[in-house]
């Protein structure tokens, strides 16, 4: 969709942003606080470098039990970061935030936010940045989208629109409008 890079032109503009995604790697990573959790329920996919991500994809993306097993370990941790990112910024009475999360509508977590921005792509340059991921297949991507809400469901939910693969300066003005003038608050913050 582009929402990694939507992000990253946010937090250019001095608008703080919780990754989610970046939460979930640094969580497996080295050291990370899920990997004996995970260790325990899914036996030899953990080594010193952390989450072996690509053989636990083969194995979740096959297994609805084993695939709510592993939201169950990542979701209640990544919230925990959440709340905390969110306190901090409260503190520092930051007038908006940014939660770039890629389940926000399947979670519910549209409810704690005052408005919610979409980042949209047509879908045959979505499937061509998805497939040009390592280790992407077909079958990985037809199963990660039968997990989540379609994305003309979230574009009718959302609060503003973006449309990436228009070019980088055509995003940047809509986010940069979205963010003056669309949207006064982006998350809840406090």
């Amino acid at each position: 969709m582009g929402k990694s890079t939507a992000a990253r032109m946010i937090k250019s503009m001095r608008v703080a942003v919780f990754d989610a995604d970046a939460t979930a790697h640094r969580l497996m990573g080295p050291n990370g606080k899920a990997l004996s959790i995970i260790e325990e329920r899914f036996p030899g996919i953990v080594s010193s470098q952390g989450v072996d991500r690509e053989r636990l994809g083969d194995i979740v993306f096959r297994n609805a039990t084993a695939l709510y097993d592993l939201e169950n370990i990542l979701h209640p941790m990544i919230g925990k970061e959440k709340e905390l990112f969110l306190r901090q910024h409260a503190l520092r009475r930051c007038r908006r935030v940014v939660l770039d999360v890629p389940l926000l509508f399947e979670t519910g977590g549209e409810n704690r936010c005052d408005a919610v921005l979409v980042v949209t792509a047509p879908k045959f340059l979505q499937k061509q940045r998805v497939l040009d991921r390592v280790g992407m297949t077909s079958e990985k991507l037809a199963s990660i989208l039968s997990h989540q809400m379609p994305d003309q469901h979230k574009c009718r939910l959302a609060t503003t629109i973006v449309t990436s693969g228009l070019g980088m300066s055509v995003t940047w003005r809509k986010l940069r409008h979205a963010l003056v003038n669309d949207l006064r608050v982006i998350g809840k913050v406090g």
